[in-house]
């Protein structure tokens, strides 16, 4: 099966899957006015929306004009204050602290959808950040049966999706207090980076990377725990998980690389990499094992990248890998890469591969 071919065309629902449900806060997570009634409480079904959600995956934040701290203290005397992720709470426009959240996440506009009761609130997000899906706040108790919140399968990943974006909290405030060069303080968190060939316990997580990925992604070709199956069982591919840890704990596993293989020709396909390892610089490292790979193996190593707008990232770790194009055909870049000088793996961080 030719791995382009295989793409799959299985769509998540129009405007893609919501990864973030930022949250107002009066009239739409609790009844009534903090500020006016003191005492507050949740609105029906909210609850249950926040529990499962979360179950599956789907982050929670807030975005509210409020007093932050009375606003803090409301939502842990509610029990729910540990769902919600880099709360934006304050006075200013509800777009700018949307926008806010989506960068302190690092994810995408448009995986975010924005809950608030009043229409004014919710136009205005609309008018700035076009991207980000409005509901009302009526809606709220039904979040859940809504497809693009429902994703076909939860991975053990996406259960500690919440966990893991909290220890990428503490990493960074660590990272902000640090008083050295970057290497050393990536040295310091002990990483452990396993890759490895995919068994059929990697096939939910691997399909929900090729879904969600879009910024670290260097072709964003989407595949089915089936398409992907049989990639792991052809003789003419190689699919490979990467996996990272530290001492802060598991980041999951966070990487993902398809490579076809045509005689002595071997061709990335698809290499992608979770949002979440931007800074670790796990992407230059996967693809050195893969140089190291190909040039014992006396194969040539090739790659495809098609730009989306946003993984532009991707291409600029192409270029640092000694990648140059050869050749396109459309939107898709043929690269190969100079394997006559591959660099060792680095020193900061422990590598296993197979």
């Amino acid at each position: 099966m030719n791995a382009e071919d295989a793409r799959s065309q299985a769509a998540a629902p129009a405007g893609g899957m919501i990864k973030c449900v930022v949250w107002d806060l009066d009239h739409t997570l609790w009844d009534g006015v903090l500020l006016e009634d003191g005492e507050v409480r949740l609105r029906p079904g909210v609850a249950e929306v926040l529990r499962v959600l979360d179950e599956r995956g789907v982050l929670h934040s807030l975005a509210s004009r409020n007093d932050p701290d009375a606003a803090l203290a409301a939502l842990r005397r509610l029990g729910v204050a540990e769902y919600f992720l880099h709360p934006q709470i304050g006075w200013g426009a509800k777009s700018t602290s949307v926008r806010a959240v989506a960068e302190a996440l690092n994810i995408g506009l448009d995986t975010l959808a924005f809950v608030d009761d009043d229409a004014f609130e919710r136009a205005e997000v609309g008018h700035v950040l076009p991207e980000v899906r409005c509901i009302d706040a009526a809606e709220a108790a039904t979040l859940a049966d809504r497809p693009e919140l429902t994703p076909e399968v939860v991975t053990a990943d996406a259960r500690q999706r919440r966990e893991m974006y909290r220890a990428d909290l503490a990493r960074q405030q660590v990272e902000s207090r640090f008083d050295g060069p970057t290497e050393e303080f990536l040295a310091s968190l002990g990483m452990h980076l396993t890759i490895a060939e995919a068994g059929p316990d990697d096939l939910l997580r691997a399909e929900e990377l090729t879904v969600r990925t879009h910024q670290l992604n260097t072709t964003g070709y989407t595949y089915s725990r089936a398409q992907l199956d049989a990639f792991r069982t052809s003789p003419r591919h190689r699919l490979y998980v990467a996996r990272l840890s530290d001492r802060f704990g598991p980041y999951g596993t966070i990487g993902l690389t398809l490579i076809e293989q045509e005689g002595s020709a071997w061709t990335i396909k698809l290499l992608l990499m979770s949002c979440r390892v931007m800074s670790r610089g796990v992407g230059g490292v996967v693809i050195t094992f893969l140089r190291r790979l190909a040039r014992d193996s006396g194969a040539r190593l090739l790659a495809e990248f098609v730009p989306n707008g946003r993984n532009r990232m991707m291409h600029v770790t192409y270029r640092m890998n000694r990648f140059r194009e050869i050749g396109r055909d459309g939107d898709r870049v043929r690269l190969e890469c100079d394997l006559t000088d591959v660099p060792p793996l680095p020193g900061h961080l422990r590598v296993e591969t197979p």
